[in-house]
């Protein structure tokens, strides 16, 4: 008989009453119990994390900063009512404790008091770090604590990143202001080089007002001197004229009342002193008269060096913002030149106050030298007219020290006059000088000037200032600078499809561990007849693996419609899972024909290592050095890697290796069943007296 009619045989028989087909029954159904209901009770997890109680502590009391008020504590847990991440109870600090401790609560998250107060002082002279609290139990449950640090993780990046935002955004605020003051700067650095350069035209101005007013001081310096020289010699002359009359009036009178009987006796000395008195007196009149008329020309020059020195001193050391460093030496030289107009106007005025008197002096003058010279004339004839010289010569002598008095004052105002314009003229001189060096200092102000608004326009141009949408934008950008740009290839959608690959080939295991525990390895009645050991072997492995199409056909059904799973390639997932199916049976039936009783234990073995090395969870490369030197070595390796990529897609050269792998197991595992079959159809006495049975 051939080996697929042996196995219907086999089959066949849970036809048989009601038993056997509840056991068949049980054989589909088995894998849905590992495979779906394991895959139903994981599908979506961090989906219904909203279902998970968690405490939420708010003791923060908020904070001012910069005049506005932060309420960090408020604003993290408005957010996360909002997120709905997890099922948030607002409750006290010692409930929450409490409620961690005994299970009510998975974790507690608490902001403490001062968290407002800590964010608050990255603006100010201590800043401090804002800490969030979280308590966890790993008793109630190790996973919820591993969920909640990322969740958390996430929580605190996003109250840094919104913290650094603001503190960021004052930053760039502060740029705005100082490239603002900074432009500020520049325009009255403007404004000072525009100063600076009418200070310097002014200071060229005054040098060159300086120059013209030491050429009118040296002038008048001299002027000065002259009338000094000329007023010296018109108190020399009145002087000397005012002895001659004395001593001529002493002579006459002394004649007259001694000798005035022999006053022929004198008449030629008489008439000699006369004539002096009469040249005397000419000589002074010619004095009076250049006193006179150089007087006011000398006060109005005087005064015109004053006035340019009064103008001189107000444009450089009155109107300018920064007076000019010369202003100490010019103040000395207004003073001087307004001492020297003081005295020139005081001779101007002295002779213009006097000049009733001085006209008076120079008809005395000229009426003392008509006389004198009358009296010359008249000498030969004195001692007719004696009596009358006598009168005329005592006026005379009278006059004459009038004059002698007014010339000696005269004389004196003049030497003031000119001392002062000497010390005037020195001092414009000196004024000049420093004029002169203030105009070249000036001017490298004004290069300097000009460096420093060039400088402070360029600094401005590079001191940003950015408006609100830029402040907002760059804000962002260096409060969260490093952006994770996840890109998924081939996406399972939930924690369900990850995890088919690796529940799904578990439950196909099972059922063909299971199906070969009502199932002989090895059909009983080809052993009887002597068939074949290969006719052996693939009767007894067909029936199994058929039994396990149908498991796979009604665990994918399920799966997909009723669970909702998702495959990229369907078909091709299932057919592979045919060969899987086809593959453990053929493992599972050597392991049972081989060691008997013994290899239901080593299959249960077998599915250990299988689930421990297959990187179904996580990857292998992070289990201990022993299971990874396991891995490249059993069957569920590859159909882990294999379901990945007919599930979730991606590249299909896993899938053929898989397949080649299954291939070769399940071709190897068919030659050993069909050597165990063969070594079956000898009797030994172990057989005969099996040491076990099950």
């Amino acid at each position: 008989m051939r080996s697929p009619k042996l196995a219907a045989l086999e089959l066949r028989r849970f036809g048989r009453g009601r038993l056997p087909r509840a056991a068949l029954v049980a054989l589909l159904v088995l894998p849905l119990l590992y495979g779906a209901l394991y895959l139903w009770s994981f599908w979506d997890p961090y989906g219904r994390l909203d279902r998970i109680p968690v405490a939420l502590v708010n003791e923060d009391k908020g904070a001012r900063a910069d005049g506005e008020r932060i309420t960090a504590g408020d604003d993290i847990t408005e957010g996360l009512r909002d997120s709905k991440t997890f099922e948030w109870h607002e409750v006290s600090a010692a409930e929450a404790r409490a409620g961690v401790e005994d299970g009510t609560y998975y974790l507690s998250l608490t902001m403490p008091a001062d968290f407002s107060r800590r964010i608050a002082s990255s603006s100010g002279d201590s800043p401090e770090t804002g800490a969030l609290q979280v308590r966890t139990n790993d008793a109630n449950n190790y996973i919820v604590g591993q969920i909640s640090r990322t969740v958390f993780g996430e929580v605190r990046r996003a109250a840094s990143s919104k913290t650094s935002r603001g503190f960021l955004d004052r930053i760039f605020v502060s740029f705005s202001d100082i490239h603002g003051e900074t432009v500020k700067a520049a325009e009255g650095a403007d404004k000072l080089k525009g100063g600076i350069g009418k200070a310097e035209k002014g200071s060229r101005d005054l040098a060159g007002g300086l120059e013209k007013a030491q050429a009118g001081s040296g002038k008048l310096a001299k002027g000065v001197k002259k009338l000094h020289t000329a007023a010296g010699r018109l108190a020399d002359g009145s002087a000397r004229v005012a002895a001659g009359t004395r001593t001529l009036a002493d002579k006459v009178n002394a004649i007259d009342d001694r000798i005035g009987p022999f006053l022929k006796d004198d008449e030629k000395a008489i008439g000699d002193t006369a004539q002096l008195v009469a040249d005397g007196s000419q000589a002074a009149r010619d004095d009076l008269a250049a006193l006179v008329k150089r007087a006011p020309e000398a006060a109005g020059k005087a005064r015109t060096a004053s006035g340019t020195l009064d103008e001189a001193y107000a444009a450089q050391c009155e109107e300018p913002v920064l007076p000019g460093a010369a202003c100490a030496d010019l103040e000395k030289a207004k003073e001087a030149a307004a001492d020297v107009a003081v005295v020139a106007g005081d001779l101007d005025t002295l002779v213009g106050d006097h000049d009733a008197e001085l006209k008076k002096l120079d008809e005395d003058l000229g009426t003392l030298q008509k006389q004198a010279q009358a009296l010359a004339d008249r000498a030969p004839h004195l001692s007719e007219d004696l009596d009358d010289a006598v009168e005329k010569v005592n006026d005379l002598n009278d006059g004459a020290a009038a004059v002698a008095a007014g010339a000696k004052k005269i004389d004196k105002g003049l030497g003031t006059a000119e001392t002062g314009a000497a010390d005037l003229d020195r001092g414009i001189d000196e004024l000049k000088t420093g004029a002169d060096d203030l105009s070249g200092g000036i001017y490298k102000l004004v290069d300097g000037s000009g460096k420093l608004a060039g400088g402070l326009h360029d600094g401005a141009e590079k001191i940003p200032d950015y408006d609100k949408q830029d402040r907002d934008r760059r804000t962002e950008v260096m409060a969260d600078p490093v952006q994770l740009v996840s890109r998924d290839l081939h996406k399972a959608p939930n924690y369900g499809t990850g995890f088919a690959p690796y529940f799904i080939p578990l439950s196909l295991w099972v059922g063909a561990m299971v199906a070969y525990m009502l199932i002989p390895p090895m059909n009983r009645r080809a052993l009887a007849a002597g068939a074949s050991a290969w006719r052996i072997a693939l009767a007894g492995w067909l029936p199994v693996a058929a039994i396990g199409m149908l498991q796979t056909v009604a665990l994918m059904s399920v799966l997909h419609w009723a669970v909702g799973l998702e495959m990229v390639r369907a078909a091709g997932t299932v057919g592979f899972l045919f060969l899987v199916t086809a593959c453990f049976a053929a493992i599972v039936q050597w392991l049972n024909a081989r060691f008997g009783a013994a290899g239901r234990i080593l299959v249960l073995a077998l599915l250990m290592l299988q689930l421990t090395s297959a990187g179904g969870t996580y990857p292998v490369q992070t289990s201990p050095g022993f299971f990874n030197a396991l891995h490249p070595f059993l069957p569920m390796s590859y159909v882990v890697e294999a379901l990945r990529r007919l599930i979730t897609g991606g590249g299909l050269e896993p899938v053929w290796h898989a397949c080649l792998v299954l291939t070769v197991f399940t071709a190897g595992a068919l030659a050993l069943t069909a050597l165990s079959a063969r070594r079956r159809q000898v009797w030994t006495l172990d057989r005969l007296h099996p040491e076990l049975t099950l």
